[in-house]
């Protein structure tokens, strides 16, 4: 298994837990600096990402070839995970009460 380091820490989102009895407790969601992926032969990227208060608190990370998609997979996986984790403790979690956590864009939604 593959452990990796948060280090600096870009961006952070807290959401909800939600019991099954409406209690809520904080669930913090960090995202660190993406960098260069030291094991890449084509110079591809790395972001670690951490779940606090759900769970397995280890550090993962998603790949990509820049920064930019490194950082894009890594928000999608998270959304990915925190969705089978919150399914598998059987509780809800909310943020502002958007789809998905507000952890997806969609343009259409924020303009003309």
């Amino acid at each position: 298994m593959t452990t990796y380091e948060l280090g600096p820490v870009v961006a952070e989102r807290r959401v909800d837990r939600v019991a099954p009895d409406g209690s809520r407790t904080p669930v913090v969601v960090r995202f660190g600096r993406p960098h260069p992926d030291p094991l890449s032969p084509n110079g591809d990227w790395c972001c670690p990402h951490q779940v606090l208060g759900l769970g397995d608190e280890s550090v993962g990370a998603a790949f990509g070839v820049d920064s930019l998609q490194a950082l894009l997979l890594s928000v999608y996986r998270v959304r990915l995970e925190l969705a089978a984790r919150a399914e598998r403790e059987s509780v809800g979690l909310d943020w502002l009460g958007l789809p998905d956590l507000g952890l997806t864009v969609d343009p259409h939604l924020t303009g003309p």
